[in-house]
């Protein structure tokens, strides 16, 4: 057994107790809001986390929601998907959207959090309804006999509960790669180069921004291209979530890849300059202190000496204290649409249900989002009630039915984004998105007094 898992308390159905009324599986942002749906309605919850006794490649704490990628939660403006998706779910009463408005940290347009006090926040929370009771052990079999449960178990699952799946499902996992960003100290960031700045002066100038010149560019992707990366990347080509490539990876596409996308200057002015940089590496806060700052856009797999040689050939990261290496891990999915009825529960077994991205919702706020209404609807069952879906017109419907829907054979994980949603027809291109949010707010405002839903305050 590896040294990780010495002193695990395994969970089976000999050690249940009975005494819950829904078991829910994995304490991540998806399980937490699951269980709190269910709990603050008064449904009896019993919450499997199996960290710290098993830990995981990308996991740090044993607090529950805790975030591994980012701090941010991406866009809360009402022009992008994600905002739309963040309203919507405020307005369904999340737990994770509240506490990340309690726990952000100024980000611009974006809601990015203080990942420690947030992680606390929800904890806290939640444990403190009555009835939630939440076991620290390894789940290792998916109990649906007799008892209603919520796996939530996310991309790491361990590999005794992928087996469990595995068994129930009938087929395999899919999987692909994902990768996290390093941290470094504010404090070592060179403020003579790096200038506070928000792309085109939108929210507070919050981010540090490190300008490259033509030639610091070429140089920088010349050195991150040719550099050494960690034994995990022996990676199958196609095995990367698109949202969320490595910036080695992004690199080797094309030259100018880069400054296309995670360091495209449009809307930064160097003050040293009066101009746009050729492309620049922001900075963003990952603590309310400022005392940390994460490398936006630069998730690697890179080893961690080639992490540190490779960055701090950016101007202003030439003395960067590295507080966390970027790291690649591997994430699991179940092909949800050929297993999954639309209330993404087991169509062999309606009292098995999957939450979280191991249904193939991509980012932090879908898994939570999944959580919320796989819990909803799961207390609506207990009660006697039918299960209800989300209007199709909103980003959280669209985004859920394509998920259980989307054509089996090209199933891909898939962030909230305008393309699943059905157009407005009649309206100019310009005002498609205002028209397409004020549509999906009506929609979901209509359905939350029409089941009881909001404030998770």
């Amino acid at each position: 057994m590896p040294s990780r898992l010495r002193g695990a308390v395994t969970y089976n159905r000999s050690t249940m107790g009975g005494s819950a009324g829904i078991r829910v599986i994995g304490g991540g942002l998806a399980g937490c809001e699951a269980a709190w749906q269910l709990a603050s309605r008064g449904v009896a919850v019993e919450l499997v986390e199996m960290r710290p006794l098993v830990g995981t490649a990308a996991h740090a704490t044993s607090g529950l929601a805790e975030l591994v990628c980012s701090n941010s939660l991406r866009s809360n403006a009402l022009d992008r998907a994600q905002g739309i998706l963040k309203e919507e779910m405020r307005r369904l009463g999340s737990l994770i959207i509240s506490c990340a408005d309690e726990c952000a940290v100024p980000a611009g347009s974006a809601l990015a959090v203080d990942r420690v006090r947030f992680s606390s926040r929800v904890e806290s929370k939640l444990l403190a309804l009555e009835t939630v009771h939440l076991v620290r052990a390894e789940a290792r079999e998916v109990c649906g006999d007799g008892v209603t449960t919520i796996v939530a178990t996310g991309p790491m699952t361990s590999p005794a509960m992928s087996e469990a799946i595995r068994a129930v499902v009938g087929r395999g996992f899919l999987h692909f790669y994902d990768a996290v960003s390093p941290i470094v100290s504010a404090e070592s960031v060179d403020r003579s180069v790096a200038f506070e700045a928000a792309r085109h002066g939108k929210g507070e100038a919050t981010y540090l921004n490190c300008p490259l010149s033509k030639e610091e560019y070429e140089r920088f992707v010349a050195e991150l291209t040719a550099a050494a990366v960690s034994p995990t990347r022996e990676i199958a080509p196609g095995a990367f979530f698109e949202g969320c490539l490595p910036v080695e990876e992004i690199a080797r596409r094309h030259p100018d890849a880069l400054r296309h996308g995670p360091l495209r200057p449009v809307g930064l002015t160097d003050p040293r300059t009066g101009r746009w940089p050729y492309a620049v590496v922001q900075l963003r806060p990952e603590n309310a202190a400022g005392t940390l700052y994460n490398l936006v856009g630069c998730q690697t797999g890179l080893r961690w000496g080639e992490q540190e040689r490779v960055f701090r050939m950016v101007p202003g990261l030439t003395e960067a204290e590295f507080l966390r290496y970027g790291v690649m891990h591997r994430n699991v999915f179940i092909e949800s649409p050929a297993l999954l009825d639309p209330f993404c529960r087991l169509v062999t077994d309606p009292r098995i249900a999957f939450a979280g991205q191991i249904t193939g919702v991509e980012g932090y706020c879908e898994s939570a989002l999944s959580g919320l209404y796989v819990g909803l609807n799961s207390f609506r069952v207990a009660e006697g009630l039918d299960p209800v879906r989300l209007p199709e017109c909103s980003v959280s419907g669209a985004l859920l039915s394509h998920v259980t829907s989307a054509r089996s054979g090209e199933f891909q994980p898939m962030n909230a984004n305008f393309g699943l949603v059905p157009p407005v027809e009649g309206v100019a291109k310009r005002d498609r998105r205002a028209a397409m949010a004020r549509r999906a707010l009506e929609a979901i405002d209509e359905f939350a007094r029409s089941v009881g839903c909001g404030g998770a305050g």
